[in-house]
């Protein structure tokens, strides 16, 4: 029994010595079929895009930029925002498995890139309401659906001649109502409902929309609302703090909750730009925590302090683990800064 165990190690012994490596110690490279080396592994697959639906025939799409609102009827489909472009073909998808109809009309909430991005591919999958041909031609924008938005979106989508434009032609609104003409609002009639587009001034930027559809009872707030962080203010582009608190009022205004059978189901849903679906108490709770942060600002401002002794005196107290960041696209520092130059601050 000794003599037999004592010949298995030493056949043991004898093979390892004779594997590439095992002089050196090194692990050799994994070896495929006749020799090659292994394929390196595959690329992880994206995370699958989360589709919820809100009503019977409303639905949210999360996961490809900002939020995709999606109402279906017997006319078409109607989108509002975009996302990023990155998973085109993947929201293209997920639209088809829930209507084997055509887009017919998208809205765009502002011309943040996370709602826009994706405008081409989807309005070129899209098919316009006017037929194409002869008079109709321009109103039908070459078969494609049109797009919506206020007219400072497509001025910031665009570019003067001879200079390159941020997006590509096919991205651009085709539909404007302008703000600058007095034109606060652009109503559509699609699938039996009402779809109210309302321009909200000076709010993330100077082209913000927020739309109702008002027999589904959903509200799709764009950047003025956003449940994962602090609101993000362009300052260049005519965004203020006071814009973004009045633009949740008028949320808080056309939003209604389930009174008085609270315990049930129902109310007004909100679709902020990410996160979770709100209702009306979660955007009074977003106003009340901005405009706590514009008072503690303002407060400071009155005393002289600098923008550095407002940061130290940490004005978001309370809000910071809840919806600040000291990374990505928008930190807390940043936010500061927009209310800090939003109300006066140089």
């Amino acid at each position: 029994m000794r003599r037999a165990l004592g010949l298995a190690l030493a056949a043991v012994a004898l093979t390892a010595a004779a594997a590439p490596g095992a002089a050196t110690g090194q692990t050799p490279p994994a070896q495929g079929a006749a020799g090659r080396a292994a394929a390196p592994p595959a690329p992880r697959a994206a995370t699958p895009l989360e589709v919820v639906q809100l009503r019977p025939d409303f639905y949210a799409i999360i996961g490809a930029g900002a939020t995709i609102a999606v109402q279906l009827g017997p006319d078409g489909v109607i989108v509002v925002d975009t996302g990023s472009g990155e998973r085109s073909a993947d929201v293209l998808a997920e639209i088809r498995k829930l209507s084997p109809r055509p887009i017919r009309y998208i809205i765009n909430t502002s011309a943040h890139r996370d709602h826009v991005g994706g405008n081409d591919d989807l309005s070129k999958a899209g098919q316009s309401v006017i037929p194409t041909g002869g008079l109709n031609e321009i109103g039908a924008a070459g078969g494609r659906a049109p797009i919506l938005a206020e007219e400072h979106v497509q001025a910031s989508m665009t570019a003067p001649t001879g200079e390159q434009a941020p997006f590509p032609v096919g991205a651009w609104p085709t539909v404007t109502y302008s703000s600058d003409l007095m034109e606060t609002q652009k109503d559509l009639y699609f699938n039996g409902e009402a779809i109210i587009t309302s321009y909200q001034p000076n709010a993330y930027s100077d082209g913000d929309s927020i739309v109702f559809f008002r027999r589904s009872d959903v509200l799709v707030a764009g950047e003025v609302y956003d449940p994962t962080r602090f609101p993000r203010i362009d300052l260049e582009k005519g965004g203020s703090i006071q814009g973004v608190i009045d633009a949740l009022n008028r949320i808080i205004g056309i939003t209604v909750p389930p009174i008085p059978l609270v315990w049930q189901e129902g109310g007004t849903m909100v679709i902020g730009a990410r996160g979770i679906i709100g209702h009306e108490a979660d955007v009074v709770d977003y106003r009340d925590m901005v405009t706590i942060i514009r008072d503690r600002v303002q407060d400071l401002l009155k005393k002289g302090q600098t923008l550095a002794q407002i940061r130290e005196a940490d004005p978001v107290k309370g809000y910071r683990r809840r919806f600040g960041a000291d990374s990505g696209p928008w930190t807390t520092n940043q936010f500061i800064e927009a209310v800090y130059k939003s109300l006066g601050g140089k």
